[in-house]
């Protein structure tokens, strides 16, 4: 089956009410900027709570031991792997930087607006340690917190809002592409496949008039 490219409204150009092109674009930039910029501030806000209350403490066991708050600084990335260079990975957020600016040239969907921007602050949050913290510029450790299911990231490796906010951006966005939803705004929906006129509704062969008609005579 071919594929017919739609917006939510209706087919492309079948709504006169319809945002313009520049104004969907403006709008969906500026919820992709707000939505990075919330999860880039409540990262930075998490991460000062748990130097203040978490620094030469136990672990704190949360909702029956599902989740611990555990203080640790990672030089690498999940299950520290790269640890020994963390130099790589402000160089893979400024790729990726750049790969949410160059989508936003043709941003017109809202929720891609929220996936990219989910991704936008969480690589800004974890890119602002590895500049700001120690041991220094673009080799600082990421602040991490939150341990499922064991205090020392034993069952899963600890994390925080930086990476929560990535991944559920990039899960986001993976749904988006498997349901056709396109980040110009319009959705792709499968066309169904025209009928063939030398068939019936049952893909059954029609018989022939004249053949009928033939026999018909000879009986």
């Amino acid at each position: 089956m071919d594929d017919e490219r739609t917006t939510e409204a209706g087919p492309i150009g079948s709504s006169p009410d319809r945002p313009t092109p520049g104004r969907a674009r403006r709008i969906a930039v500026t919820i992709l900027l707000a939505t990075a910029v919330l999860a880039w501030l409540a990262d930075l806000g998490t991460k000062h709570l748990a130097l203040a209350e978490l620094s030469d403490r136990e672990p704190v066991r949360l909702l029956g031991g599902a989740v611990y708050l555990t203080l640790t600084r990672n030089s690498g990335a999940a299950f520290s792997l790269a640890s020994d260079h963390t130099w790589v990975f402000p160089l893979v957020t400024a790729v990726v930087i750049g790969w949410i600016g160059w989508m936003a040239a043709r941003l017109r969907s809202l929720p891609w607006a929220i996936s990219l921007g989910l991704v936008l602050g969480g690589a800004l949050g974890n890119l602002t340690d590895r500049i700001f913290r120690a041991p220094g510029v673009f080799v600082g450790h990421v602040v991490d917190m939150v341990s499922l299911f064991d205090p020392y990231g034993q069952v899963w490796p600890i994390f925080n809002l930086a990476d929560s906010a990535l991944v559920s951006g990039v899960v986001l966005a993976v749904l988006l592409e498997l349901t056709g939803r396109q980040r110009d705004g319009t959705r792709l929906r499968a066309r169904p496949k025209a009928a063939d006129p030398a068939t019936g509704p049952d893909d059954e062969p029609k018989a022939d008039a004249t053949a009928e008609t033939e026999r018909q005579d000879r009986a």
